[in-house]
């Protein structure tokens, strides 16, 4: 199975190898402009790259199906959304700000005071995500079956029948 992610790695510094010699900080610094650039860039990342909420995944693949188990904690089914289109896994989904976190308004008129907090750290992440997968092609996207739960989504992705060898008879031509 050839399965590839359409959206960059984050990590570009582990690919700089010490034994380059010279080049080896020129390596290092082109790791760092292009992790740098690709931080910058929303549609790079996922969720938010500098909150690293990109939903981890592990793949793995039978004789008869590839599965897919992505993280996505705090997240309920209603708030995921899968699209197979041309052999293009797409995972869509947003956490949501709770009613008492942060960037929320919650000084409205009536609201008791218990519930207007001093937040002195916050290092939750609040957005849309996105995580697309490459697969393999002749995929049947009605065949595809995702469920979740404790935060753990599963998809089973049916791989099509291979065609059987079919001998070919040599006939005499006319």
């Amino acid at each position: 199975m050839n399965l590839r992610s359409l959206v960059p790695f984050r990590d570009r510094a582990s690919l700089a190898r010490p034994e380059l010699g010279v080049f080896g900080s020129l390596q290092r610094e082109v790791d760092r402009l292009f992790e740098d650039f690709a931080r910058g860039v929303p549609a790079l990342g996922t969720m938010q790259t500098d909150g690293n909420l990109i939903p981890s995944i592990d793949v793995s693949e039978t004789d008869k199906e590839i599965e897919i188990t992505a993280e996505l904690p705090g997240l309920e089914r209603n708030d995921v959304e899968i699209t197979v289109d041309n052999d293009v896994l797409t995972i869509r989904g947003e956490k949501k700000v709770e009613a008492d976190q942060p960037g929320k308004d919650n000084s409205k008129a009536g609201k008791d005071d218990k519930n207007n907090k001093n937040y002195h750290v916050t290092e939750r992440s609040y957005g849309v995500f996105l995580r697309v997968l490459q697969l393999p092609a002749s995929i049947d996207p009605s065949r595809v079956e995702a469920t979740m739960a404790k935060g753990l989504l599963r998809i089973k992705i049916p791989k099509p029948a291979r065609p059987e060898a079919k001998k070919i008879e040599v006939k005499e031509a006319a």
